[in-house]
């Protein structure tokens, strides 16, 4: 008999958390939720241009409210403060943390992604590096500022490690019960394949609940995915869930890029410019004229216009050097994604890279977010950043957490 109860009242808990988050996911689409009375504090650490910020803010249908924001770079904490208002502050967590000068305000919820580059595979051998640990400053913060949830974002490759479970240890010591999941942004209307750890805290409830989000959108290769099953609730997506958006759906629209830097007019043309390439570098662009194409097309087609460096490595790194498909999501879009020696950043049609605000797109981005600085130091904030669209439907969930607190269900 008490198994029938617990599975009963476990069903009835599941359909109303599902229930739940469908309207705050509707709501927020629609664009009432941000209208509500009820509003949450946050604090973003390691913010960059506010990628994550933007996704829990009233900007994409939120009724948060930043109070403060963190980061070492003083390009970036412009650019944030340019879009959120004079709350960021920038400098070292630690010195900060450190100074009796900084007052950290008291907050909802804390977000944020610790530098990643020591969990990186493209940093895999570099052993003991600092920035594994700058997740601590993080949790000190969530600690002083009497945060209830926090959401932590990091590279895949953190899941699993020792960090990680060090991560746990110290949340569960503060009080917090903890989720984790690798997440695809393209899962959540992102026309971009990039996959992230997520790291969820509740001091009040079990997040484990509601996280991972289900997904609003769906690969279409998979066929063995039905989406007769979107309407009626189904565990993994919400009702109603849409194709994944392709780069056509992001940047078709986009005119040829003129000249080659940040231009004085509206967006979203501010941002879609050129470069110069050499004469050398647009007859490789020719040599792969079609969609998916890349390096090893490149040495088929016209060995002499490719890199011996190229040549001898014969595996590998099938995105260097490649074009993008109109009809699929694009590759994780990084730093320097303008150079197309650097991964599958070729326009799919067109005999050149694409631009700043191509990318910027990809990584949903709306065109009127302000970007400040140098063209190498705004292609670093739109590549460093979480996408917006992600952070907003992570929001979804840390929303149904907040505002059904006193429902004992969740306790």
């Amino acid at each position: 008999m008490k198994k029938l109860e617990y599975k009963i009242e476990n069903d009835s808990l599941k359909r109303w958390i599902l229930k739940e988050d469908q309207r705050i996911y509707v709501a927020r689409t629609e664009g009432t939720l941000s209208k509500k009375r009820t509003t949450f504090r946050t604090i973003d650490l390691f913010a960059g241009a506010g990628g994550m910020s933007l996704g829990f803010s009233k900007l994409l249908g939120h009724p948060f409210v930043p109070v403060w924001a963190n980061d070492f770079n003083r390009d970036a904490v412009t650019t944030y403060n340019a879009n959120f208002g004079p709350h960021a502050v920038c400098g070292d967590i630690v010195s900060l943390l450190e100074s009796t000068d900084v007052e950290i305000p008291e907050a909802d919820v804390v977000i944020g992604g610790p530098p990643c580059q020591g969990f990186s595979l493209l940093n895999k051998n570099r052993e003991g590096d600092p920035r594994k640990e700058l997740w601590r400053p993080y949790l000190e913060v969530v600690r002083r500022c009497k945060a209830t949830v926090f959401v932590m974002e990091n590279v895949p490759q953190l899941l699993g490690t020792f960090e990680h479970d060090e991560i746990i240890g110290v949340a569960k010591s503060l009080g917090f019960k903890v989720a984790s999941a690798m997440l695809c942004a393209a899962d959540y209307g992102v026309p971009q394949v990039r996959k992230r750890a997520i790291i969820i805290g509740c001091r009040f409830a079990d997040p484990n609940l509601v996280f991972p989000p289900r997904k609003s959108h769906y690969d279409l290769s998979k066929t063995q995915i039905q989406p007769s099953l979107f309407r009626s609730g189904a565990d993994d997506y919400v009702p109603g869930t849409q194709k994944w958006r392709t780069v056509r759906d992001a940047i078709g629209d986009l005119p040829p890029p003129e000249d080659i830097g940040i231009r004085n007019v509206p967006p979203p043309l501010d941002l879609h410019f050129g470069r110069t390439p050499t004469p050398k570098s647009i007859a490789r662009y020719k040599a792969i004229p079609e969609e998916g194409m890349n390096r090893f097309d490149l040495q088929r087609r016209a060995p002499k216009l490719t890199p011996e460096c190229w040549i001898r490595k014969t595996s590998g790194g099938t995105d260097l050097f490649g074009r993008l498909w109109w009809g699929k999501p694009s590759v994780t879009i990084r730093t320097e994604f303008f150079k197309p020696e650097k991964g599958r950043y070729l326009h799919p049609v067109q005999n050149r890279p694409i631009t700043h605000r191509e990318a910027a797109r990809l990584q949903s981005f709306p065109d009127d977010f302000i970007f400040t600085g140098t063209k190498i130091e705004v292609a670093r904030q739109i590549g460093n950043a979480v996408p917006p669209l992600l952070a907003a439907r992570i929001a979804d969930i840390v929303y149904l957490l907040l505002l059904n607190r006193e429902h004992k269900a969740l306790s």
